[in-house]
């Protein structure tokens, strides 16, 4: 029997934000049992503890289809799970991932976890052509004319690469009538598990949607991982608010499918090194069960 959790993530509200399974006891099952319990679960994401000691852990991420570097919100997720065990300690916790190493802390209030931060893998970029604007708008279902100007059509990676659409107004965005079928064929040639128009709604505010029918999910409701590449690639271009060395900004998502969440973004940068990303969410035990 494999004792699982799941957890809503990005959210205080059970429900709400993007659900995330839980495997905390993985030690012993192999890779294609973890891939049965996904898709049992039937998540965008499930996460298994693999290996815990001290205060390094561990992890790997399934898809109901298959196995992931890494993933944002599932990370929270666990994070949230091991607090509740008692095996976050004060200073911290690292992640192993394939990814690479997370480090992780706890916001708490009252003695209680609230927030879950992660530094994401570095900020990595590339470049869109933009012979690509009109396929990508078709593929989303809008007129390439519904494209921002100036706002960056780019790649960007923190754990997962992921093709940024800049759109010009937050309507647009949840009008979207996406082509999973296409959207499929530019997330091979571009090489990124999928794409995830923005918009902006204020100066450290954007509001966004994810669609990785790639890797087995039509839309992700809330998702860290892009979160923290999309701000990355905005602050590492200077186009949001500085405060010194640090930006700060907020990601709106899984509105337009009634999961609405939210996701706290830090950017630090300094002169000589690549930024570095620190996300953070909060999450809320929906259920717990076997199987």
């Amino acid at each position: 029997m494999v004792r699982y959790s799941i957890v809503s993530a990005f959210t205080d509200t059970p429900g709400m934000g993007n659900a995330a399974g839980v495997v905390l006891e993985a030690q012993d099952l192999r890779a294609p049992e973890m891939q049965a319990v996904a898709a049992q679960l039937g998540l965008s994401e499930t996460v298994f503890v693999t290996r815990r000691d001290l205060d390094v852990v561990r992890v790997r991420y399934f898809t109901p289809t298959q196995e992931i570097e890494f993933c944002g919100h599932a990370t929270v997720a666990v994070g949230l799970c091991l607090a509740c065990q008692g095996w976050f300690p004060d200073h911290g916790l690292r992640l192993e991932t394939l990814a690479g190493d997370v480090p992780l802390s706890l916001e708490e209030k009252d003695g209680v976890p609230k927030r879950v931060w992660m530094i994401q893998p570095e900020l990595r970029t590339r470049e869109i052509s933009p012979d690509q604007r009109e396929r990508l708008a078709e593929a989303l279902g809008i007129s390439e004319r519904m494209l921002h100007r100036t706002l960056p059509l780019a790649s960007a990676y923190t754990g997962l690469w992921t093709a940024f659409v800049p759109l010009i107004d937050p309507t647009v965005v949840d009008a979207l009538e996406p082509d999973y079928a296409e959207i499929t064929r530019l997330s091979q040639e571009l090489e990124v598990s999928g794409l995830h128009p923005y918009a902006p709604m204020g100066p450290s505010v954007m509001y966004t949607r994810d669609f990785a029918p790639l890797v087995g999910i039509d839309e992700d409701p809330v998702t860290g991982s892009a979160s923290g590449a999309l701000i990355g690639l905005l602050a590492e271009r200077g186009l949001l608010r500085r405060n010194g060395n640090r930006v700060n900004a907020t990601c709106l998502q899984g509105h337009a499918i009634g999961q609405p969440g939210e996701v706290a973004v830090e950017v630090r940068l300094e002169p000589g090194r690549r930024p570095q990303v620190r996300v953070g969410g909060c999450a809320a035990v929906e259920s717990e069960g076997r199987l």
